[in-house]
């Protein structure tokens, strides 16, 4: 009825409009004379004037007879002396002031303008409302942001997700019972209310979710934590209850919150200091879990990759009840995901699979996902038929060191001191047992500060490391510094980054491992397992006394000299074969696997 009415104004208002525009046309289409002012004058003496009508612009009037050369009797002709009146009686013309009716020009010129204006606002608040969601305008503003995904929408199936084979068993029971919940619980189990994602980013947490929504063929709703969070109080909990009640309309069906850490960080005890609006949305959001019941076929997947600050009342049984952790996949992981995205380019026959998934330790999905599209990209560049192994190896060096600087010209001197550094690094990795082998040393600039760069290629993925181990590790990060010190006996700044993480894994053996025999057996650090990579900023507890403290930066002092020494003397007694071979290397600027073998074969082992 309301939208009937809308319509009804809107048709007024043309009507109107097309009323005053047939209304001019008619006075533009009659047959009217313009005369001169000088030519009604001779008229008017002539006493051919009958009748006027004056306003206060025109003279509208008719003729007697028509004028010379026929033509209508009517005619308008503009105003110019204000004597007017004194003439037409003198000529004996009947005559009369007209008073115009501009109430419906005056009107329509105030109204039309405005509806205009206002119906261009209607238009832009309407377009806007529909691309932020579901319905528009003001009273909306606790409306639901989620976007939904029906069956034929989600078109990725748990085959388009590879390296997460853990995850994805963990998640078939959703799927099962989502597809079948009479049957599968038959004997009383229920379903998960909430399955909670954790793992680093690029893991596949949220593919892994949508793929839940596409195996089991129920719609999918997904948004963002964030966007649960406004600047009004209140706003937030508004749009938790609005996702729920839209979900349980098309039940069953798949509720997927990522980036959860934005909504449910751990409230603040205190009660001074804290977001009402989040913890408002939060306690929406809790009372939410514990009010629907999961037979309807609603279930509800969060991701986080903070999940060290998430309310502990998320986390409790009957809420989130599994958590599933979707980590970096290992050698066949990451070979099984190389196989997904690999089918959309045209390789080669020297591809080797195995040798890719072998070099890539670490690697997210999506990090394997770029590499692939990196190498399709280098090839492309090359104007080759197909991507090669080269072209895999050039986009591994990218991404792992960076962008090739070829304009960043170093001096002589400069090259030098590169190629003793990174020969330095070689040298030390090929004459300690147990480390990784040496793939490729470059002394071509590459990525935001590095002058040169020496890989290693990991032969297995390693999940704990001996101290003679770290040790050597250190050898080998300190080879720069000590091949700079044994041919120019002095130091530089090259060695900034190695330095950096030589200190963490001295400290680490000290501080968390307790291999140091003076500090015995305890943890003076936590170990943080933050995702990101990154530490967290807040000063950290210190559960120790100074005395401690000193004795613990003693023996990460000298645990690095430790290190320092053994590759002084490992490079000491090959001074001719690091002078060589770093002399090879300013030559062609990059050793490979090759030159390296034949470098490898002269060296021989550490003592």
């Amino acid at each position: 009825m309301e939208r009937q009415t809308k319509l009804n104004l809107w048709y007024l208002a043309f009507a109107l409009m097309g009323v005053l525009l047939l209304r001019d046309v008619w006075l533009m289409t009659r047959e009217v004379e313009p005369l001169p002012y000088s030519q009604f004058i001779q008229e008017l003496k002539a006493g051919n004037v009958d009748e006027i009508a004056v306003d206060p612009n025109f003279i509208r009037g008719t003729l007697r007879r028509p004028l010379k050369g026929g033509g209508p009797t009517e005619f308008v002709t503009t105003r110019v002396e204000t004597d007017l009146a004194r003439d037409l009686s003198q000529y004996n013309v009947k005559f009369a002031g007209v008073v115009q009716n501009t109430l419906l020009r005056d009107v329509l010129g105030w109204v039309v303008p405005v509806a205009i204006f206002f119906g261009l606002w209607m238009l832009v608040i309407r377009k806007m409302a529909d691309k932020n969601g579901f319905g528009g305008g003001l009273l909306s503003i606790g409306k639901s942001k989620a976007k939904i995904y029906v069956e034929t929408d989600v078109r990725i199936s748990f085959d388009d997700v590879a390296g997460v084979d853990e995850a994805k068993e963990e998640l078939r029971e959703v799927v099962n019972f989502l597809k079948d919940p009479q049957r599968y619980g038959r004997l009383g189990a229920r379903i998960p209310k909430g399955v909670l994602l954790v793992g680093p980013p690029g893991t596949g947490k949220t593919m892994l979710a949508r793929a839940v929504a596409g195996q089991a063929g129920v719609p999918f709703f997904s948004i963002s934590g964030s966007e649960f969070v406004e600047m009004f109080v209140g706003v937030g909990a508004a749009r938790v209850r609005d996702l729920f009640e839209q979900a349980r309309q098309k039940a069953p069906a798949i509720i997927f919150i990522d980036e959860l850490d934005a909504l449910g960080r751990a409230r603040n005890s205190y009660g001074v200091g804290g977001h009402d609006e989040k913890e408002q949305t939060l306690n929406q959001l809790l009372a939410e879990l514990d009010g629907f019941d999961p037979s309807s076929g609603l279930v509800l997947l969060a991701a986080t990759n903070r999940p060290e600050i998430l309310d502990p009342a998320l986390l409790r049984a009957g809420r989130f009840d599994r958590q599933i952790l979707v980590d970096r996949p290992d050698k066949p992981g990451r070979l099984a995901i190389l196989n997904v995205h690999i089918r959309k380019i045209k390789t080669a026959p020297d591809v080797n699979r195995e040798q890719i998934a072998a070099l890539t330790p670490g690697f997210s999905g999506a990090d394997i996902a770029n590499l692939v599209n990196e190498a399709a990209l280098l090839a492309t560049r090359r104007e080759r038929d197909a991507v090669t192994m080269d072209d895999f190896n050039g986009a591994i060096e990218r991404i792992v060191a960076g962008l090739e600087k070829k304009n960043r010209l170093l001096n002589p001197q400069e090259r030098n001191i590169v190629a003793h550094h990174e020969m330095g690094h070689a040298l030390v990795a090929m004459s300690l047992p147990g480390t990784d082998p040496v793939h490729k040393v470059s002394i071509i600039p590459r990525g935001v500060g590095a002058l040169g760069y020496t890989l290693q290629r990991p032969t297995e993925d390693r999940f704990l490391m001996t101290r003679e181990e770290l040790e050597r590790k250190m050898a080998v990060l300190l080879g720069g510094r000590a091949a700079e010190q044994i041919v120019f006996s002095h130091l530089s700044t090259g060695a900034a980054d190695d330095l950096v993480k030589v200190t963490d894994i001295a400290r680490s053996m000290v501080t968390r491992y307790g291999m140091d025999k003076q500090l015995g057996n305890l943890a003076y650090e936590e170990e943080r397992h933050a995702f990101l990579g990154v530490e967290q900023i807040e000063r950290r507890e210190r559960n120790y006394s100074e005395q401690t403290a000193r004795e613990i930066d003693c023996a990460v002092r000298e645990i690095v000299e430790k290190a320092y020494a053994n590759a002084l003397d490992i490079l000491g007694r090959r001074r001719h074969v690091l002078e060589q071979a770093a002399a090879r290397l300013m030559e062609k600027e990059t050793l490979d696997e090759e030159d390296l073998a034949s470098l490898r074969s002269a060296l021989p082992a550490a003592s």
